[in-house]
């Protein structure tokens, strides 16, 4: 079924529902925090926070005062509150869900929440904010056409290797959160897996005080990250490079006969070998049926 979502500051008064808003706060600077942060915080019934001793602090640095009430909302309660604030939702009340830093659900607390009140018809909405993802996904000098979001790595070495073989022929851009106690080794794995010579990119502090942005390869990254790093850390790795296509006329038709040989009907392999080798199937056609 397709729903249709009104003006969020409207829906609540025309359904007698509430509304869900998604808040970004300042990944840094307190005065990152758009305008409509501070009018959000002031007119919530309920502030849904991942820290509220972080929000008290944010909520005075922006001057603001919060009447609503306050409850904590982070990893280990989410699955104990989502029923009450969805429960609020329903009733009518306006819910803010902020966290510490950055947007709601991107690697936070929230998609819970979010998928419950859908569920129940809630209107939920957003309040854009700062993300350390775009943010350091834009100052990396690394390809932005295309890029994928892969949060924090496994914590276990053998999982996180794993976990990046599997993703080392990904030919977009890369990013990582990664806590600073673990980036040194995640700069090793990472140049296990894709190779020493692998373009990245460390972001730490992003746009606070300390901020710093190291380019280099992913063996220059980790000796630099031998001393130890500081601070919050967004990692920016560079895609594989595409596989070289193959136009050799002996070489396609190996390739489908290798696939015919495990009963892969003729025309469904021509397909197949056409786009693994990234030309025509026309090509890879005449190529099987050549004299």
């Amino acid at each position: 079924m397709i729903r249709h979502m009104s003006d969020p500051r409207e829906s609540s008064h025309l359904s007698g529902g509430g509304v869900l808003v998604l808040a970004g706060t300042p990944i840094g600077r307190p005065e990152d925090a758009s305008p409509r942060l501070a009018t959000e915080l002031r007119g919530a019934d309920v502030v849904a926070a991942e820290d509220t001793r972080r929000l008290r602090r944010l909520a005075g640095d922006l001057g603001v005062e919060i009447p609503g009430r306050v409850v904590s909302y982070f990893e280990g309660n989410e699955h104990l509150r989502t029923d009450a604030l969805v429960e609020a939702l329903v009733a009518g009340e306006r819910v803010v869900l902020v966290t510490d830093a950055g947007m709601p659900s991107v690697s936070d607390p929230g998609y819970r929440l979010v998928a419950a009140a859908i569920e129940r018809d809630v209107t939920v909405t957003s309040l854009p904010g700062p993300s350390a993802v775009l943010t350091a996904l834009a100052v990396s000098g690394l390809p932005v056409d295309r890029f994928c979001f892969e949060g924090f790595l496994p914590r276990k070495a053998g999982e996180r290797l794993r976990r990046l073989q599997a993703m080392a022929d990904e030919e977009r851009t890369l990013v990582f959160f990664e806590a600073p106690h673990r980036t040194a080794a995640a700069l090793a794995a990472l140049a296990e897996a894709f190779g020493d010579d692998r373009r990245a990119v460390v972001c730490r502090e992003l746009t606070k005080t300390h901020e710093e942005v190291r380019r280099g390869t992913l063996a220059e990254l980790v000796a630099w990250a031998e001393d130890g790093v500081r601070g919050e850390v967004t990692l920016v790795v560079e895609g594989a490079e595409p596989p070289a296509a193959v136009t050799d006329p002996v070489a396609l038709a190996a390739l489908v006969a290798a696939e015919e040989a495990v009963g892969v009907p003729r025309k469904q392999a021509i397909g197949d070998v056409a786009r693994r080798s990234g030309v025509p199937k026309r090509l890879v056609y005449d190529a099987v049926h050549r004299p």
